[in-house]
């Protein structure tokens, strides 16, 4: 029996032992030989730091950022993405940074940049289990899964569909537009409005609508859900570099959980009732991106004979619940630093006010006149250009590649500074910080001058498959806010950009609203 004990005693400490090597040679070998690598290949940046690598600083400088409001610029680097500014202030454009034991360096370079987008094979979507609890989907998906669900998706935002979707984006945005009616009425036609929640829920109530029709009004609680589960991860993810946290019933942890299950159970409540519908001949599939969906996934599965082919609906789910995000975010972010930038260029916002009212006149917005206001495009272009909802892209290299003269080994993070990028001044001009809606006057190809210097909706072959959706909604909110209504900053602003899923004003957007009939 003391054999056997012994036995099990040597084979105890022998897995131990292993595993305090792999737990070593993750955490400090693995990283200093990466580092070193880099180093040689030009990319400098602080010494690696047993496990925590940059985090503690990141978090440091990122909460003194966002302690208190900045002087009204459009340079936001410095407070948004702090660690990141200082970085490249101190060691170049082509610096190296720590995620914990990853390291991640920054490419800027126009050539690379479009190289790396383009190769979307080999430089893939950094995966965290986190984000699995928001969402997964087409932004996350890699290879043959991602080109399915990109083909069966590709008829969802087909213009033709997206004109059908345009009576729910007015419904919405005569709802928005009528609420602040009442409230700056009874002042004496104007007033301070706090206009981010508002068009926070506008998105919300667009995207409710048009992803499940009839059954928006529980689209709207799987945002607000949805919203609460966005901030969880986002204070979650400082401390998703410490081995195993993820997995402590933390209150955030919990919570996170909770709400996942919750959502998932609406969306398939949902998905089974609208299925049972459409096989019984009770609703036309073509007005929701849900129904558009599904009867996409079942003309592949009868096509082909399997159903392994089509979506699942833990994958349908998934879809639906990014959907949600990515609309909600872009575009109400969108809109709220336009009004903010208008409310400072009261010129820009006469010359916009023009055009709608030139191209519209006493019409309801469609397709063919919103897409006549060339104005509002620019002035689009140039607030995503300053205020981009993704203020960097990245990707994770899976195996040792190479893009331009560098070889990267697998395990490194490429950061592409999407901010950055569209502020530099060697790219755009001394002017590159200022808003100026002209750039675009020629259109964003013009703009860019044959470089890849502008990407809000990312690029390659994974660039964003809702962009007309999210600038057709727009188009269709900024017209009928400019027709109803002018606007300035109230004294009460406080500009102060910062990040949660997409770009945000900290403190809100409180405008004075002044009713224009």
């Amino acid at each position: 029996m003391e054999i056997l004990y012994s036995w099990v005693a040597l084979f105890c400490a022998a897995y131990l032992l292993q595993q305090a090597w792999k737990m070593l040679k993750w955490a400090w070998f693995e990283p200093r030989k990466k580092e070193k690598r880099l180093r040689e290949q030009g990319f400098s940046g602080n010494s690696y730091r047993f496990m925590m690598g940059d985090f503690k600083e990141m978090a440091a400088m990122a909460k003194e950022a966002k302690s208190k409001p900045m002087a009204f610029s459009h340079d936001i680097a410095p407070r948004v993405m702090p660690f990141i500014h200082q970085s490249v202030q101190e060691h170049g454009e082509n610096c190296m940074i720590w995620f914990g034991p990853s390291p991640a360096i920054l490419i800027s370079d126009p050539e690379m940049m479009k190289e790396i987008l383009s190769k979307n094979y080999v430089f893939l979507k950094p995966k965290s289990p986190l984000t699995k609890l928001l969402a997964q989907g087409l932004a996350v998906y890699e290879a043959d899964k991602w080109a399915k669900h990109r083909r069966l998706l590709n008829s969802a935002f087909h213009l033709e569909k997206l004109k059908l979707m345009l009576p729910s984006f007015y419904l919405s945005c005569v709802e928005m537009v009528s609420k602040w009616e009442k409230i700056i009425i009874p002042h004496g036609g104007s007033c301070e409005v706090d206009v981010w929640p508002h068009l926070q829920a506008m998105s919300s109530d667009v995207i409710s609508r048009t992803a499940f029709g009839s059954s928006y009004e529980e689209g709207r609680k799987i945002f607000e859900l949805q919203k609460e589960q966005g901030g969880l991860v986002v204070k979650a993810l400082l401390t998703d570099h410490i081995p195993g946290w993820r997995y402590l019933p933390t209150k955030i942890n919990t919570r996170m959980k909770e709400v996942a299950k919750e959502v998932d159970s609406c969306i398939l409540g949902i998905i089974r009732k609208r299925m049972r519908m459409i096989e019984a001949g009770e609703t036309d599939s073509n007005v929701d991106l849900l129904g558009i969906l599904l009867e996409s996934n079942l003309n592949e599965i009868k096509q082909n004979g399997k159903n392994e082919l089509g979506m699942s609906f833990r994958e349908l789910i998934d879809e639906c619940k990014l959907f949600y995000i990515a609309g909600q975010e872009t575009t109400s972010a969108l809109l709220v630093w336009t009004m903010i930038l208008l409310s400072k260029h009261p010129d820009w916002q006469t010359r916009a006010r023009d055009e709608v009212l030139h191209v519209l006149g006493n019409d309801k917005p469609d397709f063919h006149n919103l897409n006549r206001l060339h104005i509002v495009s620019m002035i689009f272009h140039e607030v995503m250009r300053l205020y981009p909802a993704a203020i960097m892209l990245s990707r994770a290299v899976s195996k040792e590649s190479r893009i331009g003269d560098v070889t990267l080994p697998a395990g490194v993070q490429v950061l592409l500074p999407t901010l950055l990028v569209q502020h530099d001044c060697k790219a755009w001009g001394e002017d590159a910080k200022e808003f100026k809606p002209e750039r675009f006057s020629e259109g964003v190809s013009k703009a860019m001058r044959g470089q890849l210097m502008y990407f809000p909706f990312g690029g390659g072959p994974r660039i964003c498959i809702g962009q007309n959706f999210a600038m057709l909604e727009a188009k269709m909110a900024l017209a009928l806010i400019l027709k109803h209504y002018s606007f300035q900053l109230s004294p009460s602003y406080a500009h102060a950009p910062h990040m949660l899923l997409s770009l945000h004003p900290q403190h809100g957007a409180p405008l004075i609203l002044h009713a224009l009939h």
